[in-house]
C-alpha cells in the first residue's frame, strides 16, 4: 500500500527500480560501490564520531574498502548477525561463523552500518541488535549496495547504490576477487 506517500515520491521510487530482465545478469558492482561511496562521503561529511560496522561477508569487504576510502581504518569494525537472527532456531548454524571485532567505543559513535544486499531487514535489525550489546550508538545509519526490496520489517537505508527488482526465488550474491574487485551475480536459489 502507498497510503500516505506521496504519488510523486511514489512514482520517484518506481523510476528508481531497476527490473531484472535477464536471471544470469551480472551487475556492474565496482561502478555501484563508486555511487555508494559518494553518496556515503555526502551524507557523512559533517557527521562526529564516525566507525564503520560491515555485516559479514559482502558488507564487511564493502565496509573495509569504505573505511580506506574514507581514513577511517581505525574505526572500522565487523559483525556477524548468526546468532541474532530471529530465525537462528530454523536455520541453525551457518559453517562460516566469523567473530564480531568491535575495536572502538560505540558510545555516542555515528555508526555507518554495512550491508551488500537489503532484502527482509531482518540481518539488518539482527546486526542492530548486536550493536546495542556493545553500547549505546548516537545515530547509526544503513548502506547497502543493493536495495532488491521485500521488506519484512520496517528498515530502510539511508544510503543505496540501486534498487533492484528480482523474484522471491533468485538472490544477488557479491563476491570479492582475489584483487579485491567485487562482482554482483543473480542466483538461482
Amino acid at each position: 500500500s502507498t497510503q500516505g506517500v506521496s504519488s510523486a515520491a511514489s512514482d520517484v521510487y518506481k523510476r528508481q527500480t531497476i527490473p531484472n530482465p535477464n536471471p544470469d545478469q551480472a551487475f556492474d558492482a565496482e561502478a555501484l560501490y563508486t555511487v555508494l561511496a559518494q553518496q556515503v562521503k555526502t551524507g557523512l561529511a559533517q557527521a562526529e564520531n564516525v566507525a564503520i560496522v560491515g555485516i559479514h561477508s559482502g558488507g564487511a569487504w564493502l565496509a573495509e574498502r569504505l573505511a580506506k576510502d574514507m581514513q577511517l581504518t581505525e574505526r572500522l569494525g565487523f559483525i556477524d548477525v548468526s546468532f541474532y537472527r530471529d530465525d537462528f532456531s530454523e536455520k541453525g548454524l551457518r559453517p562460516d561463523i566469523k567473530p564480531t571485532q568491535i575495536p572502538f567505543d560505540v558510545d555516542g559513535a555515528t555508526i555507518l552500518l554495512v550491508d551488500d544486499v537489503l532484502y527482509t531487514g531482518r540481518t539488518t535489525r539482527a546486526a542492530i541488535n548486536e550493536l546495542f550489546d556493545y553500547g549505546r550508538p548516537a545515530r547509526i545509519m544503513l548502506a547497502a549496495l543493493a536495495d532488491r526490496g521485500g521488506r519484512e520489517l520496517p528498515v530502510a537505508a539511508d544510503f543505496v547504490a540501486k534498487t533492484i527488482s528480482i523474484p522471491g526465488q533468485q538472490s544477488l550474491v557479491l563476491q570479492r576477487a582475489d584483487d579485491g574487485r567485487f562482482s554482483l551475480t543473480v542466483d538461482h536459489v
